[in-house]
């Protein structure tokens, strides 16, 4: 069995693409054939025993389209590295073809327009009032009003041909699509306006000005424009929107580094990624990334792997460990052996799953374009048999081709055509405005139907990144040794230790003989003191004792924290946790979601105790952890094949399979630009409740479609009927053109001023902007002082001073949060002679230990100005 890929062209909406596959499956051999529309491409699996390349592209051609086999790299081309550049290769071609057809809709749309307006306004300007030319006014100059209304008709239908082609193609394939009804009404139109310029021709040579000035107010000129002009301004931003597609395989391509370090000889040799082969020993080295997937055979190195598990916390690697092509080197220097390149690799791998994943969706099946088969031809056929009827009768040429004519205009699928569009323009239109980025129509229409919400954790659900949760001082030294020992380091939890540092005035201080334990931590000598910092099995190695920590930490980690432990010689000082903490907004959002009668899963890469902390602390019911991407790609699929609508929303590259698999893809505006352009939906406020928002916009949007469908129906029911002259024997009542026309427009105005009701749709929930913190903000950092005020200095210190250890309570107003607790803290420190400071904002108080020679005058001051009001001290 071979499954190939086919670019296939001339397909304009859904119809299109379900006449394809249809055209297809006649072929014997034919396994499975899925056809995007968003990418004008086909996915084939047949026999080639029983079929070939050019008997698909012959069934493609044969139903009216086009279909070009999209040429693979052999097989040796994967194995080397210079397949993945092929890849790269054709997805530029495709992202150029995109961009180079949005340039051509555009030029499109503009020259329509230009035409269009003035057309418009002379067409309704003497209804309207408007200043015209005097040679456009008056019944004696009715034929140069009209011949000027052709002449700028003209140029907007040539412009708009290829919806004539591809209408009177799919009529003539038996097929009617969107194209057949544009096709059919516009062309009605100005065939009618033509046969209105040859009957007004004949009213002034002939001396009858009741007829001329009565064609020439039923000129439809201006309909068949406004109708190819509006659609076009449809397709133009469909077109933008297909732009994208290409682009997130694009950004995957480029994660993987261009060059790789050879080690060949005994030498460093930099070559090209391509040149890189299967067994090839490479030099990977602080800051840059890894060129292919291998094994570690000498060295160590801390390895940030978020961009394909997701985890935002750096994994510790050394010999014998594998790595991963595209992911980052934030710390140390390895030797690694390549053991897979080119397609072979994860990263290509996932590249695979996007672009199939975004291949095999099923195109959605508009309702108009469900209809159309049915209609289109109803419409022409009561159109004939109206005008062959009342020929038949007696009443003359003209009277029947009018009722003909009146059928079609009436029938135009202006307000069908604008009963979808203008309502998803809004919806989108309205979605920007609350920071919700609906990529396509086709997610709008999707999303009303979601039931099961899956989130990643990283960057989603928590900050996606790393701050000081809980602090546990032993030994007032804690500060000034973590913040000494983590500034030599380039791991991203030093970053969030610094950062609480210098909130409480603690600077980082030389530090020499500085080593990184693989494994365990890192050390160095501080103020002649060896120092330590890591983990429990660093302390027990160094013979530390760390009393009762142990529980508190293995609490701490139980809450999906890291705890670090920090030494000086033989004596611990504390303990630090750091921890990627949830958002803000994440509970609620969970919380509304359900409130909707939506599943809630959490699906992560990360360690099945940090996710399943997560999913305590939010309320997710679910949890799924310790998947890699492709494991959350087929997850997703596991969902649906069980009957869910399903909603991926993440932020990462590893997410990117999954945002595609999924029903909607949902990505973060704060995440990688790879997942948004794999995404459906973009979040740019980054706020979890805005996925509820969304549901939200996408159901009222359904429904408004819904009711503009129904009302454009209804009146092609009542209308056409009518123009077909069933209450003329009766009731004398016959519609002429113009009337059709405005009935027409009286449709068309109705579609657009419902759609328009959603502008004034607001989310339910809504997050206030004072509400969004940054994830310093979000933890609130819990400190835990435990030293004793006599056991800060050490004793050769307190005899050379030959000063008398004090407790003072302070009982302080004004502080509010621990922002507060902080600015206090910070002040009694820096008091001269103040030995530990215990600030707490429950009790309103800080003790304070201090020299006997500090008075509380010295310490009343100091808290003074920084704001706050001391009540007493004692």
């Amino acid at each position: 069995m071979k499954k190939e890929k086919f670019a296939v062209t001339g397909m304009t909406c859904s119809a299109c693409s379900a006449r394809v596959e249809k055209a297809v499956l006649t072929c014997s051999g034919i396994e499975e054939v899925s056809v995007n529309l968003l990418k004008n491409s086909m996915t084939v699996s047949y026999d080639e025993q029983q079929t070939n390349t050019d008997s698909i592209v012959k069934s493609v051609v044969d139903a009216g389209y086009g279909a070009i086999p999209e040429i693979k790299a052999q097989a040796s081309g994967a194995q080397n590295g210079r397949g993945q550049r092929k890849s790269a290769a054709s997805v530029n071609t495709a992202d150029d073809a995109a961009a180079q057809h949005m340039q051509q809709m555009k030029k499109r749309l503009i020259w329509s327009a230009v035409f269009t307006v003035p057309l418009f306004y002379i067409s309704m300007g003497h209804m309207a009032g408007w200043p015209l030319p005097g040679i456009l006014l008056g019944t004696e100059n009715s034929l140069i009003f009209a011949f000027t209304q052709f002449l700028l008709a003209l140029p907007v239908l040539l412009i708009g041909g290829h919806y004539f082609k591809n209408g009177f193609r799919n009529l003539w394939h038996k097929a009617p699509n969107m194209d057949s009804l544009i096709a059919v009404g516009s062309g009605a139109s100005f065939v009618y306006g033509v046969y209105a310029i040859y009957k007004i021709g004949w009213a002034l040579g002939h001396g009858d000005m009741h007829t001329a000035h009565e064609f020439s107010m039923s000129l439809y000129f201006e309909s068949a424009a406004m109708i190819l002009t509006l659609i076009t301004l449809g397709k133009f931003m469909e077109t933008r929107a297909k732009h994208k597609t290409s682009e997130a395989i694009a950004r995957l391509m480029d994660l993987a580094p261009k060059t790789a370090i050879l080690l060949q000889d005994g030498e460093e040799i930099e070559v090209a990624l391509e040149d890189v082969y299967a067994g090839d020993i490479l030099i990977v080295k602080e800051g840059t990334s890894v060129p292919t997937d291998g094994r570690i055979l000498e060295g160590y190195a801390s390895i940030d792997e978020s961009a394909i598990t997701g985890e935002s916390i750096p994994v510790e690697k050394h010999t014998g460990n594998t790595v991963t092509g595209g992911t980052v080197v934030k710390a140390g220097y390895f030797k690694m052996e390549a053991t897979a390149v080119g397609e072979a690799t994860t990263l290509a791998k996932i590249i695979t799953l996007v672009d199939e994943a975004t291949s095999s969706k099923a195109p959605i099946a508009k309702l108009a374009d469900k209809v159309s088969g049915v209609f289109v031809p109803v419409v022409m056929t009561i159109a004939l048999a109206a005008f062959l009827i009342w020929l038949i009768s007696g009443h003359g040429f003209e009277f029947a081709l009018s009722v003909g004519i009146s059928v079609l205009v009436i029938s135009c699928p202006c307000a069908l055509g604008l009963a979808t569009p203008t309502a998803i323009m809004v919806g989108t239109g309205r979605g920007a405005a609350n920071g919700i980025l609906i990529k396509s129509a086709q997610a709008l229409e999707v999303a009303h139907s979601i039931d099961t919400v899956v989130l990643d954790k990283t960057g989603t659900v928590t900050m996606g990144k790393p701050v000081v949760t809980d602090v546990i001082i032993k030994n007032r030294a804690l500060w000034e040794t973590a913040v000494s020992l983590e500034k030599s380091s380039n791991h991203p939890l030093a970053e969030a230790i610094e950062a609480e540092a210098a909130k409480n005035g603690a600077l980082p201080q030389p530090i020499s003989s500085y080593e990184l334990i693989p494994g365990r931590g890192i050390t160095g000598i501080l103020h002649g003191k060896r120092c330590y910092g890591g983990n429990r099995l660093l302390m027990e190695e160094k013979g530390i004792d760390i009393g009762d920590l142990k529980d508190r930490e293995e609490k701490l980690a139980d809450e999906g924290k890291t705890p670090l432990y920090f030494a000086q010689e033989k004596q611990v000082l504390g303990l630090i946790a750091v921890a990627d903490v949830t958002k803000p907004t994440s509970k609620a959002a969970v919380a509304r979601l359900q409130e909707m009668g939506i599943e809630v899963i959490l699906l992560t890469g990360d360690n099945a105790r940090t996710a399943e902390a997560i999913r305590r602390q939010v309320g997710i019911p679910s949890v799924i952890a310790q998947v890699l991407p492709q494991e959350k790609e087929e997850k997703i699929r596991a969902l649906q094949q069980a009957g869910k609508k399903v909603a991926m929303v993440g932020d990462g590259i590893n997410d990117a399979p999954a945002l595609a698999r999924a029903d909607v893809g949902i990505a973060i505006g704060a995440g990688t630009d790879v997942a948004m352009e794999s995404a459906d939906i973009v979040l740019m406020k980054s706020d979890l409740t805005d996925v509820a928002s969304a549901i939200g916009l996408s159901r009222a949007v359904m429904r408004n479609i819904r009711q503009n469908l129904f009302w454009a129906f209804f009146y092609n029911a009542i209308g056409i009927p009518v123009a077909a002259g069933v209450l003329y024997p009766a009731f004398g009542i016959l519609l002429n053109p113009m009337i059709g026309a405005a009935a027409m427009s009286f449709s068309s105005v109705s579609v657009v001023s419902n759609a328009l009701r959603l502008r004034f749709f607001t989310p339910k929930w809504k997050i206030h902007a004072e509400e969004l913190v940054t994830a310093a903000e979000a933890a609130e950092v819990n400190y835990d002082v435990e030293y004793p005020a006599e056991n800060v200095l050490p004793d050769d210190d307190k005899e050379a001073k030959g000063e008398k250890i004090m407790k003072k309570t302070m009982k302080i107003e004004g502080m509010m949060c621990m922002h507060c607790v902080k600015a206090a803290t910070k002040a009694l420190e820096a008091v001269e002679g103040v030995t530990a400071v215990n600030v707490s904002l429950e009790e309103k108080q800080a003790e304070v230990a201090c020299a006997d020679t500090v008075t509380d005058a010295v310490l009343t001051a100091a808290i003074t100005e920084e704001g706050f009001k001391v009540l007493e001290i004692v």
